[in-house]
């Protein structure tokens, strides 16, 4: 089983910077991508960032620019760097690692989701 530990979420004023962190544990043959997602009130779960395994990225477009996925798989950790938020940037954020437990077993993981306000 995998775990995911979320952390760096909090309140913060329109215009600012938050660096949110999610670090896997447990048994972990290979990581794949590690995505981020979030949902806001009333509305469903959506991607923001992606990181693969090869490196390559890819994020939604509301968050194009402000931003910033990266991953250190030595420490099967990722983060999102989110600069200039914004008052519709406010939800629960949610880190989502999909890989292998061994060479035959795959795996999904979510975290537990950490809360991100934005005030105006």
């Amino acid at each position: 089983q995998v775990q995911l530990v979320e952390s760096g979420g909090g309140l913060v004023q329109a215009g600012g910077s938050l660096r949110l962190s999610c670090a896997a544990s447990g048994t972990i043959y290979r990581i794949n991508n590690m995505d981020w997602y979030r949902q806001a009130p009333g509305k469903e779960r959506e991607l923001v960032a992606r990181t693969t395994s090869g490196g390559n990225t890819n994020y939604a477009d509301f968050v194009k620019g402000r931003f910033t996925v990266s991953r250190i798989n030595a420490k099967n950790t990722v983060y999102l760097q989110m600069n200039s938020l914004k008052p519709e940037d406010t939800a629960v954020y949610y880190c989502n690692v999909a890989g292998l437990i061994n060479t035959l077993r795959p795996f999904i993981s979510w975290g537990q989701g950490t809360q991100v306000t934005v005030s105006s």
